[in-house]
C-alpha cells in the first residue's frame, strides 16, 4: 500500500479542483497513482467543480438562521436561479446559515467547519455539490447579530424556500420587553430595512469617508449657485440633513406610516410596551448585490465550444 501523503492529496486537489477528503479517498482506492485518483474523481462527477470556478455566479438564495438572542444571514450564489430551487442547493444553504449562527457569522470559520452528515468540510461539500448539480457556486458573505435583552427579528423578501429568499434582513431590538411583541415590531422593521436600504442605525455609524464625500459633492453644488460663503454653509447643512434623512435609519420616514420618521416609531412602540427598546444593529443582503455579471459569458462559452 503506498503512502498517501499530505503533499500528493495537495497535488491531487489542484489538478482536479475536488474537495480534500475526496481526493484522499481517491488516491487510497488507486493506491496512490495520480493520474488514476483523477479518472477515479472524474468518473464520479469530482473532478468537474475546477471547470466550473471561473463562471459568474451571481443568482441563489439569501438565508437567515436565528436562535436565543442571536441571528445570522449568509448569501450563497449560484449561476442560475433554476439551482437556488433545487432541493439539494437549499439544503445547503440553510445548513451553511445555520453553521454561520453557530460560528457567529465567521465565514472562515464556516468554512471549515465539518459539514452535518458528512465527513467533509463545508468548502469540500461545496465542491461535491458545484460536481453534482454542474454549475459554479460560492458562499460569498456573513454576518451575525447577537443582544444581551431582547430578540434579532428578521425578514426573507421573496421566499423560495423556509427561511431563505432573494432579500434577507436581521435587526437586533435591546429590551426586556414582551419578547413576542418584540419580535412582531421587528419583523415590521426589518421589512422597513428591506424597502429603504439604510447604511447605519445612526449619523455617527456612517462611514466617514461615505460622509466627507458628500459633503465634498453637495459643498462644491452649493458653490455653482456664486451665493457668498455663510449662504453656502447653510445649504450645504441642509442637504446634509437630507442625506441623513435617506441613509440613516433613525432619521428615515417610517414606511408603516409617513407620518413619522424611524426615531418615532421606536419610541411610540416603546411607550407601548412600558420599557426602553434599542435598534443595536441591523443586516441586509440583497441576493447579487455587487456582483458584475457579463450578460455575454453564457455566448461566448457556446462560441469558445464551436471554436
Amino acid at each position: 500500500m503506498a503512502q498517501i501523503t499530505a503533499a500528493l492529496v495537495k497535488e491531487l486537489r489542484e489538478k482536479s479542483g475536488a474537495g480534500m477528503m475526496d481526493c484522499k479517498k481517491a488516491l487510497t482506492e488507486t493506491d496512490g497513482d495520480l493520474e488514476a485518483a483523477i479518472d477515479l474523481l472524474r468518473q464520479k462527477g469530482l473532478a468537474t467543480a475546477a471547470k466550473k470556478s471561473g463562471r459568474v455566479a451571481s443568482e441563489g438564495l439569501v438565508a437567515i438562521s436565528t436562535g436565543g438572542e442571536s441571528g445570522a444571514v449568509v448569501e450563497v450564489n449560484s449561476e442560475t436561479d433554476f439551482v437556488a430551487r433545487n432541493e439539494q442547493f437549499q439544503e445547503f444553504v440553510s445548513t451553511v446559515a445555520d453553521l454561520a449562527l453557530a460560528n457567529n457569522g465567521d465565514l472562515d470559520a464556516v468554512m471549515k467547519s465539518g459539514y452535518p452528515g458528512e465527513n467533509r468540510t463545508v468548502e469540500e461539500q461545496l465542491t461535491n455539490l458545484i460536481a453534482t448539480i454542474g454549475e459554479n457556486m460560492s458562499v460569498r458573505r456573513a454576518t451575525s447579530i447577537t443582544v444581551e435583552n431582547g430578540v434579532v427579528s428578521q425578514y426573507i423578501h421573496g421566499a423560495v424556500a423556509e427561511g431563505s429568499g432573494k432579500i434577507g434582513v436581521i435587526v437586533g431590538l435591546e429590551s426586556t420587553g414582551d419578547a413576542g411583541k418584540l419580535q412582531e415590531f421587528g419583523k415590521k422593521l426589518s421589512m422597513h430595512i428591506a424597502s429603504s436600504h439604510p447604511q447605519a442605525v445612526l449619523a455617527d455609524e456612517l462611514d466617514a469617508d461615505v460622509v466627507e464625500r458628500e459633503r465634498t459633492v453637495q459643498v462644491e453644488k452649493a458653490r455653482e449657485s456664486g451665493r457668498p460663503d455663510d449662504i453656502i454653509q447653510k445649504m450645504v447643512e441642509g442637504r446634509m440633513r437630507k442625506f441623513y434623512e435617506e441613509v440613516v435609519l433613525m432619521s428615515q420616514t417610517w414606511v408603516h406610516d409617513t407620518d413619522l420618521n424611524v426615531e418615532k416609531a421606536v419610541a411610540n412602540f416603546a411607550n407601548e410596551l412600558g420599557t426602553a427598546v434599542k435598534v443595536t444593529g441591523f443586516a441586509h443582503f440583497i441576493l447579487g448585490e455587487g456582483i458584475e455579471k457579463d450578460d455575454d459569458d453564457f455566448a461566448g462559452e457556446v462560441a469558445a465550444m464551436v471554436n
